[in-house]
């Protein structure tokens, strides 16, 4: 008879074999708990660097004014073809350009000159008449804008002598100054002055009632007022206007050295016509769209400067 006889050691040997089963199982589960977030976090997508950022808002800010461009020169081949040549094509254009601009401060005589110089004497001409407006139309427009007699006196002036064409005023200029260089500075000065007047007179207006209560408790002398209350509330306003003004002045100078003769821009454009070349007229009409965006930019670039001293203070 076999008899099965059980060792006192084989249920001490089952329990180590559990125990390094486990000692194994417990290891791997754990590894497979850290990599199954890792394995999650390398699945999602990587949001994309500063770098990549600003180069997708760099495309999205210029491929529109690109196609815009594009558009333009399309449209501008389209018209010279349908002209059978008569308005140059653009790239014949182009070419001239960079034969202008290769030496834009030649002279060979008052009236042959290179376009940097009509351009500084246009700028020049525009620099004092703004200049004077600004002087004269600032303040005017702080004093009508305080005081109701003033207003009232000066509003019917001014409603009849602002929609008059700064071009009607030339003759005037020519006949009191006897010169066309002033007679030139006379209009810009007449055409820049309206909306200088007009929105620093509504800045000083529109300033809250509440500031100037306060004024008149604390006993404020007028140049507190106008320096301390008014000048800091009526600036955007003010900014506004000289924008305004400084627009309206370099087309009009244009139009008034037509006129005029001499040096300048619009001096240039009728003599080029007055040869027949139209290419130099294109040209000329580019120079004047750049320049006057070049001046609007600087003006809001200004106006960004103070407003944010402003904010600062």
């Amino acid at each position: 008879m076999n008899t099965h006889t059980l060792s006192p050691n084989a249920p001490l040997q089952a329990h180590e074999s559990v125990e390094s089963v486990a000692e194994v199982a417990l290891p791997l589960a754990g590894h497979a708990a850290h990599a199954a977030p890792a394995a999650t976090a390398s699945a999602r997508p990587r949001a994309p660097s500063k770098l990549v950022l600003r180069m997708q808002e760099l495309v999205k800010s210029a491929v529109p004014p690109l196609l815009g461009l594009a558009l333009l020169v399309l449209a501008w081949a389209g018209v010279s073809m349908a002209t059978g040549g008569s308005i140059p094509a653009p790239g014949a254009t182009w070419e001239q350009a960079i034969k202008l601009f290769s030496d834009p401060f030649y002279s060979n005589g008052p009236n042959d000159q290179g376009v940097g110089w009509n351009v500084l004497a246009s700028l020049e001409r525009v620099a004092i008449g703004f200049g004077l407006a600004a002087l004269v139309g600032i303040p005017a427009g702080f004093l009508i804008g305080r005081f109701k007699f003033l207003s009232k006196m000066f509003n019917p002036i001014i409603s009849l002598l602002k929609p008059v064409s700064p071009l009607a005023w030339l003759p005037i200029g020519l006949l009191v100054f006897k010169g066309a260089n002033p007679a030139a500075i006379w209009t810009i000065f007449i055409c820049s002055i309206w909306p200088m007047v007009i929105n620093t007179a509504i800045g000083v207006q529109r300033v809250p009632q509440d500031y100037m209560n306060v004024a008149r408790v604390l006993n404020l002398s007028e140049w507190k007022i106008a320096t301390k209350i008014l000048l800091p509330s009526v600036l955007p306003y003010m900014l506004t206007g000289v924008r305004l003004a400084v627009g309206t002045a370099w087309l009009v100078i244009v139009a008034a050295e037509m006129l005029t003769g001499g040096v300048g821009i619009g001096f240039w454009v009728w003599d080029e016509w007055n040869n027949l070349n139209v290419m130099n007229i294109i040209i000329a009409i580019g120079v004047i769209g750049i320049v006057g965006l070049a001046l609007e930019l600087l003006l809001v670039q200004i106006a960004k400067a103070f407003t944010y001293e402003e904010v600062k203070s």
